[in-house]
């Protein structure tokens, strides 16, 4: 009995081992997708189980090698969907149990490569990012110049392997942020004395501090980061925006004081001052500490012109600010807001939110809010800021028409720059002069 009891342990240990080796072996790739970017290129394997893998990059060629252990289905990898002039092709070779797969590359370059567990609508993912310095930084930094533009830098949130929120209809959330930030470009830049910078230009995935990266490369006045909010239930619904959280900015300013080597881009030309900033790193974080203040009162300000437009074209889930530890609101340095433009998680604002109409008066909406907000506090050497200083205060005896005669501009011209209904004017009315 004894015998027959080991010789069954010994049958199931065997069963086991076998099931657990058919159960490990049973990984396999299911897709490849390439998401290339300006200045980076992403590489997804999308596996049936956790992949088990090492990686190491090769020269003269350039390649990067990926080993995959545990896999069955062959050598063969599923036909690649997107492509990239940084890949010049994507093999494999391998037997019943492993996988080698080689990325030949256009160039040098240093690869990151990691898992990603399981997120609707994806499942167990190999990542590969290639950075593309070539294409870094593509055109330079704008310069600083007698009335310039207003730069206001939209980021349209999520992007390629990155889908967002998804709504009950199965509409992505990076899908409804893209066409609105164009709108909202294109709006911005019929303006004159504002200029838009898009941090995203197409279906691709950036990370969250690249996007703070590209606004500050531009020097933009504002950041404005558009999404769509979500919940678990239906219910909820309208629009929010987010500002920066004093703890979240006090902590990066701390980051940004420990980064030496980023004071001269942080600080500006004060850099020039703080030469030796280990000693003289007081005076680097009252610079910075005033940078912050100051963006983080523009930030505000900004958010409630936003809300007071939004509010008259869509119901509101905040009628005030909120404040939050986002990443991409993380920069201190930069007045940056976060737009919710609606729930994507509500069926009915879903389906608005998906209406070409809707989006076009959602941008015209932030567009309003962004060009009545500088209006009223422009930076000092913008365009916004000269027109402001072309202002008359009404005295007694004067009229529009005395007042067209004497500034050299037309009746009409003067009472439509300060949306006149007629030609009264009262005194100590304050006209700006176009």
């Amino acid at each position: 009995m004894k015998n027959n009891n080991k010789f069954l342990s010994c049958a199931g240990l065997a069963i086991l081992w076998f099931f657990s080796v058919c159960s490990n072996a049973s990984n396999q790739v299911q897709s490849i997708r390439i998401w290339p970017s300006p200045d980076n290129t992403r590489v997804v394997f999308d596996l049936q189980a956790a992949p088990q893998y090492k990686s190491f990059s090769l020269e003269n060629p350039d390649r990067l090698v990926i080993d995959l252990s545990n896999i069955g289905g062959g050598n063969a990898l599923p036909q690649l969907d997107g492509d990239s002039q940084l890949i010049k092709a994507i093999r494999s070779s391998g037997d019943d149990n492993s996988m080698r797969i080689v990325l030949d590359l256009a160039s040098k370059v240093t690869p990151t490569v990691f898992a990603l567990t399981p997120t609707a609508p994806y499942g167990h993912r190999l990542v590969i990012d290639l950075p593309d310095s070539q294409r870094k930084e593509a055109r330079p930094p704008v310069s600083i110049r007698a009335a310039r533009d207003i730069i206001i830098a939209i980021d349209a949130g999520h992007g390629g392997e990155d889908p967002g929120s998804i709504g009950p209809s199965g509409t992505y959330e990076k899908n409804l942020t893209l066409p609105i930030a164009n709108i909202l470009a294109e709006l911005i830049n019929k303006e004159p004395g504002m200029r838009a910078v898009m941090v995203r230009t197409g279906d691709y995935f950036i990370h969250v501090n690249r996007r703070t990266e590209v606004a500050r490369g531009q020097q933009a006045d504002l950041l404005v980061s558009i999404h769509a909010d979500a919940f678990t239930s239906p219910q909820p619904k309208g629009a929010s925006v987010w500002v920066l959280s004093l703890r979240r900015a006090t902590t990066e300013v701390g980051r940004m004081l420990e980064q030496t080597e980023r004071h001269s881009e942080l600080l500006g030309g004060v850099a020039e001052i703080i030469r030796d900033s280990a000693n003289e790193r007081y005076l680097a974080q009252t610079v910075l500490d005033l940078s912050m203040n100051h963006s983080m009162v523009t930030a505000y300000q900004a958010a409630n012109q936003v809300l007071a437009e939004l509010g008259k074209m869509t119901s509101l889930h905040q009628a005030k600010p909120q404040a939050a530890s986002l990443g991409v609101l993380k920069s201190p340095d930069i007045p940056s807001i976060l737009v919710e433009v609606g729930f994507i998680s509500n069926p009915k604002e879903e389906k608005q939110l998906r209406s070409a109409s809707h989006q076009t008066r959602l941008a015209q909406s932030l567009h309003r809010a962004l060009k009545r907000h500088f209006e009223l506090a422009p930076p000092a050497d913008s365009l916004f800021a000269q027109q402001r200083s072309r202002e008359h205060k009404v005295q007694a005896g004067e009229s529009l028409s005395l007042l067209a005669q004497r500034y050299d501009v037309s009746v009409d011209a003067l009472r439509n720059h300060n949306r006149l209904a007629n030609d009264s004017i009262r005194i100590g009315q304050v006209l700006r002069i176009p």
